[in-house]
C-alpha cells in the first residue's frame, strides 16, 4: 500500500480536477462551457462543450478510481492538450493562434505562459505518470474478455 501512495495520489487529484472542471462546464455554462468554447474560437461549441465536459467527468472517475485509467488517461490527454494549445499557446507567442484568441492580460510570454498553465501542465505530467504507471500497450492487445490462457 505504502508503495502505490504516490500514485494513488496523484490520480486522485487528476481525477477530481477533471471531473470539478467538466462538472463546472455544465453548471457555469457561460463562464466555462458553450460561451467559453465560442470565445476561444472553437467549432461547434454548443456541441462541443457539453461532450468535452462528459468525457472530464467519466474520464476524471475511471483515473481517481482507478478503472480502465490508462484508457482514461488517452482520452484526457487528448483534452488537456487542446486546452494547452487553444488557451496556452496564444499567450506565450503573445497573439491569436489561427482562430483562437487571445485572453486579455498585462504580461505574454514564456513567463505568462508558464503562470497560467501551471495547473493544466501539471495535470498534463500527472496524466501521463497514470499512463505509464496503467501498463496501457497502444497498439494490437487481447480484449479485456479474454483469458490469459487462451
Amino acid at each position: 500500500m505504502r508503495r502505490n501512495l504516490p500514485m494513488i495520489l496523484i490520480r486522485v487529484i487528476v481525477g477530481l480536477v477533471f471531473v470539478m472542471e467538466g462538472t463546472l462546464k455544465f453548471l457555469l455554462p457561460n463562464d466555462l462551457g458553450v460561451s467559453r468554447f465560442a470565445l476561444i474560437g472553437l467549432p461547434y461549441a454548443h456541441k462541443l462543450a457539453p461532450f468535452v465536459g462528459g468525457v472530464e467527468i467519466v474520464g476524471g472517475l475511471a483515473v481517481a478510481l482507478n478503472f480502465y485509467a490508462g484508457e482514461a488517461a488517452i482520452a484526457l490527454l487528448a483534452v488537456i492538450v487542446t486546452a494547452l494549445v487553444t488557451t496556452k499557446l496564444p499567450i506565450l507567442l503573445g497573439r491569436p493562434l489561427g482562430p483562437f484568441a487571445l485572453v486579455k492580460l498585462n504580461h505574454y510570454g514564456v513567463l505568462s505562459f508558464f503562470h497560467e498553465a501551471r495547473t493544466d501542465l501539471l495535470v498534463l505530467f500527472g496524466l501521463v505518470a497514470v499512463l505509464l504507471d496503467s501498463g496501457v500497450k497502444l497498439g494490437r492487445r487481447r480484449p479485456w474478455y479474454q483469458s490469459k490462457g487462451l
